[in-house]
């Protein structure tokens, strides 16, 4: 059998674990329902990240939002305990994927993969362990190891297209399909550390002791995740975010020499070969980063959850979308409090330009019935209704 026919016959036969087929099904027809009779034939989260007025509501999803709190995750870990397995094998990963989307019909279905998967095919092995997480077992430190990397072999992720075609297929154009990739800071840390890291002591000194090493070993990895983005567009992706999920370990002027100029490198690169992909930036700890984030020339900037909304569209205006930004702690209160927060953090971004997500990904245990919740809160709310009888202020970003 194909890997379409496949991954077709595993999405129509799963069985639902937690909610109802009855209501599974109705969120996915509520889709239709809560967009404007005039919208185009783009996603709603396509024509958000490019700032489109005249939108109804926001868009939704949830970065992790494929994983180890959906109990038909567990269920299917369980049958294939490889991470690697889950991430590689196209039909398991359009799966997983497929598994948030049938039960709360998100705006965005984001490819399950991993930002390292790309790893191997530039000549860097690795594994997985259940306690350390990624291992490299050759850490990238030395000139001669650099210059031992190989262009990036698109031939060896044929599992990332097989999926994202199939994908593109099965969502048709219910949703956005998100691909996404790490930016090169942040690949380059498992690079050099060799793997997890809370202190990323060898990376940092290379900036000063080897800083010709490492820009080649930034420089190649900008190349790579380049290709591999335009791989992902060309394979179905519609929108792409960008992970420097350790960037906000450095100091804001050490990001701005040591990963700004490699992220405006892609950057730069995807808005001539894909000028219709919108393009999202998320850093872990972006506060002191917001504008120094702009100027790499994205569509989005991702919030964490430690900024707020309000300050963070002060500082940016409104000319760049933002994204984020829930507390993925608050899908442990009651529903009222996901809610009003919901309700707060849309009235803080404005009318235009926002994708409502999460802070950073979902938490492990996070009730299934609250991602629910933040869904179907997402899809009632009406711009109209929210900003009535207001007008909306021009943001300039704060200079």
């Amino acid at each position: 059998m194909s890997p379409t026919a496949t991954a077709t016959a595993v999405f129509l036969s799963a069985a639902p674990s937690s909610f109802s087929t009855r209501r599974r099904r109705s969120r996915l027809a509520a889709i239709s329902a809560s967009l404007s009779p005039s919208s185009s034939d783009e996603p709603l989260l396509v024509r958000a990240a490019r700032g489109e007025d005249g939108l109804p509501r926001p868009p939704a999803w949830m970065m992790r939002q494929a994983g180890r709190y959906m109990a038909e995750y567990q269920a299917l870990a369980k049958r294939h305990p490889s991470f690697r397995e889950r991430s590689e094998n196209t039909d398991l990963i359009v799966e997983i994927t497929l598994q948030p989307w049938r039960a709360f019909a998100p705006d965005g279905v984001i490819l399950f993969s991993d930002i390292l998967t790309p790893l191997p095919a530039i000549g860097v092995p690795f594994d997985i362990s259940d306690s350390k997480g990624p291992v490299i077992q050759s850490p990238v430190r030395s000139e001669e190891q650099v210059r031992e990397l190989v262009p990036i072999d698109l031939d060896m992720l044929h599992f990332v297209g097989e999926s994202l075609r199939i994908l593109r297929n099965e969502i048709d154009g219910k949703a956005a399909l998100l691909g996404f990739v790490g930016a090169p800071w942040t690949i380059a840390t498992y690079v050099v550390e060799g793997g997890m890291t809370n202190t990323y002591t060898n990376i940092k000194s290379m900036c000063h002791t080897a800083p010709n090493v490492l820009r080649g070993l930034l420089s190649h990895l900008a190349q790579a995740i380049s290709d591999y983005i335009i791989f992902q567009v060309n394979s179905g992706a519609q929108c792409i975010q960008i992970f420097d999920s350790w960037g906000g370990q450095l100091p804001p002027h050490v990001w701005e020499q040591w990963s700004k100029p490699y992220i405006k490198q892609i950057v730069s690169r995807i808005k001539t070969e894909c000028p219709h992909v919108p393009l999202v930036l998320y850093i872990n700890g972006n506060g002191g980063l917001l504008e120094r984030m702009k100027d790499t020339g994205v569509d989005v900037i991702g919030l964490d959850w430690t900024v707020d909304m309000a300050d963070g569209r002060r500082r940016l205006g409104n000319g760049i979308g933002v994204q984020g930004n829930v507390d993925p702690a608050c899908l442990f209160a009651p529903l009222p409090v996901i809610t009003d927060e919901i309700h707060r953090v849309v009235k803080s971004a404005g009318p235009k330009g926002h994708i409502l997500n999460l802070g950073h990904g979902v938490l492990q245990k996070t009730p299934e019935e609250a991602v629910a919740h933040f869904f179907d809160v997402t899809r009632s709310l009406r711009y109209d209704t929210l900003f009535q009888g207001s007008v909306a202020e021009e943001l300039q970003p704060v200079a």
